[in-house]
């Protein structure tokens, strides 16, 4: 054998030995680790209820956009925790058994590093108004079982009606992908205007939100805007919340200003189904912050309410309730507040999604035209009490009775009120879920809180795992054919060697 072909039998030996090893370091060095979770959970303290929700995402992949999903919901029983205000020691233990069941979700090992959250909203800014030591009290109460259960326990607050709005917004635009473009496949969705975020609408039992992005000047209303960097881009947004605009509030609203003109004890009321009768007690009526402007000494302390089912006056009647007389700004919404024109797709949820999907006015595939939603109302409100509660006999009595006047308030509001109208109408989205997760302000709180979403965008990897090892192996066989071609070039065989008879 000459000395030639023994130098090229060890380079092409050490060749192989080589190739093995790139191959084997590219698929085990680069190797995904295991894939572990963190879990989070946040309680929403709203004026009617408490939901508390947990949150999983992949630790690995904490600050990509969209990995962030809801994977349990529990509705605490009893009403929200402003609802304690006469006895608020036992605000806190209401929630005990959303907290077990959080428990069983999340596994045992991961309770202690697993944050927990209770943001309070509307109904708790009511009764801090109308009663601070009982609130004081009440979060209190809620602070000490929370810090009871093995989570990490991160506060209990009641939050701005500000930040109600902003974390609404971050909400929907994180999970429809809004914030990120790139390396991230966007789901197919109405509501997704491509690199445009949409704006967000929220209603609540006693507040309203209405948060958007606008190029118009901030310097008209300063204290409307926000100003927020994520992944490398600044977003100026508009948001303002109305307190007592809720839907359970604005009905109280609408009852006090009926009560300047009754005579008696009794009222007929155009907003509640023919043959509809209800009675409401008087003697704390006025006590609440939404009512107390218009206290007025009745010679009766309570009120007998019956409806009437006239769609067309119980729209008058609530239209009274935004006053559009005075505007210092350029363009107001109601009662003095500026706002922007309005600008994007919308996304309405919690209790905007609530009565319109009871309505099936909720449809996904194209929004139903204006003139269509409203007829549907209008008839709804024209059947008669029997026939309602006949044909929806599974949702309790307090809640059918008010999807006439929830369903014509919130036409009101969208069309009174944010002056929404024919041609922008369909541009408003009601959402339930996108995907997985519940709509609304609690994801953002908590991604804000943990710092989910960077202010700029985090550095990629050139190529995935997988776009790595197949490169390695291809530059790998491309080494052996040419170490092979060389070795042919230098020891030619027999069989392919010419004039060999």
């Amino acid at each position: 054998m000459s000395s030639t072909r023994k130098i090229l039998l060890i380079l092409g030996f050490l060749s192989t030995l080589a190739v093995i090893a790139l191959i084997a370091v590219a698929v085990t060095q680069n190797k995904p680790l295991p894939i572990t979770y963190k879990y989070g959970i946040v309680l929403d303290a709203g004026s009617s209820h408490t939901n508390l929700y947990v949150y999983k995402w992949s630790a690995e992949k904490e600050n990509d956009t969209g990995v962030v999903h809801q994977v349990e919901v529990c509705k605490v029983e009893g009403p929200g925790i402003s609802g304690y205000s006469h006895a608020t020691e036992k605000a806190g233990p209401s929630l005990a058994q959303c907290l077990q069941q959080a428990k069983e979700v999340i596994p045992s090992m991961q309770h202690k590093e697993t944050p927990v959250y209770l943001g309070a909203t509307a109904g708790m800014r009511l009764l801090r108004l109308e009663n601070e030591s009982a609130a004081d009290k009440v979060l209190s109460s809620v602070e000490k079982t929370l810090r009871l259960a093995p989570f990490s326990f991160q506060g209990a607050r009641i939050i701005s009606g500000q930040e109600e709005g902003a974390y609404g917004w971050i909400t929907i635009n994180y999970l429809l992908g809004n914030f990120k473009q790139s390396d991230w496949t966007r789901r197919l969705h109405p509501l997704k205007p491509i690199s445009e975020t949409s704006g967000a609408l929220d209603l609540g039992g006693a507040s309203t939100q209405i948060t958007f992005v606008s190029k118009a000047l901030y310097s008209e209303s300063p204290e409307n805007h926000l100003y927020f960097r994520l992944y490398g881009k600044d977003y100026q947004v508009y948001t303002h919340s109305f307190l007592c605009y809720g839907k359970d509030q604005a009905l109280q609203q609408k009852l006090a200003r009926d009560l300047q003109t009754v005579e008696n004890s009794s009222l007929l009321d155009p907003c509640f189904h023919q043959g509809y009768q209800r009675t409401i007690n008087l003697s704390n009526f006025f006590k609440n912050p939404c009512t107390s402007d218009r206290r007025k000494q009745l010679p009766f302390s309570q009120l007998y309410i019956e409806g009437e089912g006239d769609y067309e006056r119980c729209r008058r009647n609530i239209q009274k309730l935004f006053n559009k007389t005075d505007c210092p700004f350029s363009s107001c919404s109601f009662n003095g507040i500026y706002l922007p024109p309005l600008q994007g797709d919308f996304g309405a949820f919690s209790a905007f999604y609530f009565v319109m999907n009871f309505l099936n006015l909720t449809s996904e595939k194209s929004p139903l035209a204006l003139d269509k939603v409203t007829s549907t109302i209008k008839s709804f409100c024209a059947r008669p009490w029997h026939e309602v509660k006949t044909a929806y006999h599974q949702i309790k009595e307090k809640y059918l009775s008010e999807y006439c006047f929830s369903g014509a308030y919130i036409l009101s509001l969208l069309e009174n009120g944010y002056e929404f109208t024919e041609k922008n109408w369909q541009k408003i989205h009601f959402l339930g879920k996108i995907d997985s997760s519940d709509a609304g302000w609690t994801l953002g709180y908590m991604l804000n809180l943990t710092n989910m979403i960077p202010a700029e965008e985090p550095p990629l990897p050139p190529l995935s795992h997988s776009s790595y090892v197949g490169l390695m192996v291809l530059c790998s066989l491309v080494l052996v054919s040419v170490l092979l071609f060389a070795w042919l070039l230098f020891h030619k065989p027999k069989c392919l060697q010419k004039g060999i008879v």
